[in-house]
């Protein structure tokens, strides 16, 4: 691929493509309706994919540090070979679906500058490999399709762009940022314009991923005022989990293995029931969970981590009810008891269950005394996903949940009914939903706000 100078210039000094500078961002900020939608979301899915996929480097940050060499045959050489023709973004929406999630996130433009759809900045494009084809209007198309809330993730911490201006590529420095760089932000501008100005419609979530976002978050709030922009405008914690709520709306991410990006060897993936674990605590202190998916260079999901959401697909259809739509209760976990609560519908509370270090068998009951919550006259509890009437093969079993008043709290009695796995081990949590109950005065019980 050959990248000329003359394009470079014309972009970066050409004001009429760039527009006005954007108002400061007083005027500018997240819609609180929407915030409050977004906290009903509960789970979204990430996917991390550039043209260092058929590498399966780290995206992006490979160019940070490397030699002259490394950096030109990244840039001419990767895009000529990349060409990901089982990319199919049906299959992608539908397993996230499936899975639970309320929206998707994908890269269009990582740190490196390589641009998922035919941009009119740079040559550094889907446009110019074997492929050609507009990869996120493939993507948006098809989460329309399935319903699915359309995010955005953009960079504007351009790697090549500001190569070519003849700085060293790196992060931390002042050239780095669009706040100083003012080439760099109306090359980002422009690039904000193609993707939020209307060529694909509505899009619900933007995740900025830089130190310097103001500008660029300032100027989509003014091209898309209803559309949210998690970082950049909230609180994402990256790979890991806050000791305990954090006011208002936030959300953790988190990759499936070690990298972001496709992984082929030496990686270890996260187990479905671990995506479970993570999914409860993140919910029941009030966030939203975004994991990770890396596609192949064929732009196939991988076979593990297929496996990994569909474990997750299965939990989440039996017990989406306690995750989508909730809020933290003043207590987030009692012992190892996580708690989540239905704001619209007084006085339920969604109880999650930990089968804990012994496997809980099919049709055995156990007892859980919580003293972090009481109950009212007319309290009820069920168990998620069961009938409370059968058990199979067990027909003078009586699995009915119950519930019970007792002094400093109450007293549950549930049963593990329903066959969700062929040789009955299923190892994840029970819900029960408990309707008629409160959380205890300040003082009062045994639990506590965090864990």
């Amino acid at each position: 691929m050959k990248f000329t100078t003359p394009i470079l210039v014309a972009l970066v000094f050409c004001p009429v493509v760039y527009g006005a500078e954007p108002q400061p961002l007083g005027d500018y900020r997240n819609d609180p309706a929407r915030e409050q939608a977004f906290m009903d979301w509960g789970l979204g899915m990430f996917v991390h994919w550039s043209v260092d996929v058929e590498l399966g480097s780290v995206i992006s940050h490979s160019l940070v540090g490397a030699s002259e060499d490394y950096i030109e045959r990244y840039v001419r050489e990767l895009p000529r070979t990349f060409n990901p023709t089982d990319y199919d973004p049906d299959a992608w929406v539908k397993l996230a679906k499936l899975a639970g999630c309320k929206y998707m996130v994908l890269t269009t433009k990582h740190h490196n500058g390589f641009c998922l759809w035919p941009t009119k900045t740079t040559e550094f494009s889907v446009a110019n490999t074997p492929y050609k084809k507009d990869i996120v209007k493939a993507y948006v198309e098809a989460c329309r399709r399935h319903e699915m809330k359309v995010g955005f993730y953009f960079s504007p911490e351009d790697f090549l762009f500001i190569h070519k201006q003849g700085h060293e590529i790196r992060r931390k420095a002042d050239y780095a940022n669009i706040s100083s760089n003012k080439d760099l932000l109306a090359h980002n501008q422009a690039q904000i314009r193609e993707l939020f100005g209307g060529a694909y419609g509505d899009i619900d979530v933007a995740f900025l991923d830089a130190f310097d976002n103001a500008v660029i978050r300032d100027l989509i709030h003014q091209l898309q005022p209803k559309c949210l922009v998690t970082r950049g405008e909230m609180k994402t914690p990256e790979q890991q989990i806050p000791n305990g709520p954090i006011p208002g709306p936030w959300e953790a991410c988190f990759t499936l293995g070690t990298q972001w990006q496709f992984k082929p060897t030496n990686e270890n993936y996260k187990s479905g029931g671990r995506l479970i674990e993570m999914l409860v605590d993140v919910r029941a202190k009030g966030g939203n969970l975004l994991i990770n998916m890396g596609p192949d260079p064929s732009g196939k999901i991988p076979f593990e981590q297929e496996r990994a959401f569909r474990e997750l697909a299965l939990w989440m259809f039996v017990n989406g009810e306690a995750i989508h739509g909730v809020r933290p209760g003043p207590v987030v976990k009692e012992g190892d008891l996580w708690f989540t609560r239905d704001p619209d519908r007084d006085g339920r509370v969604y109880l999650i269950i930990p089968q804990g270090d012994e496997r809980w068998k099919r049709g055995d009951r156990r007892e859980f005394r919580v003293g972090s919550l009481r109950a009212r006259a007319d309290a009820t509890i069920s168990v998620l996903g069961q009938s409370g009437k059968t058990v199979e093969y067990s027909p003078k079993a009586k699995p009915e949940a119950r519930l019970q008043a007792v002094d400093g709290g109450i007293l549950i009695s549930v049963v593990r009914a329903q066959r969700l796995y062929n040789n009955h081990q299923w190892p994840n949590p029970l819900v029960a939903c408990l309707d008629g109950v409160e959380f205890s005065s300040p003082g009062e019980g045994t639990g506590s706000g965090g864990e």
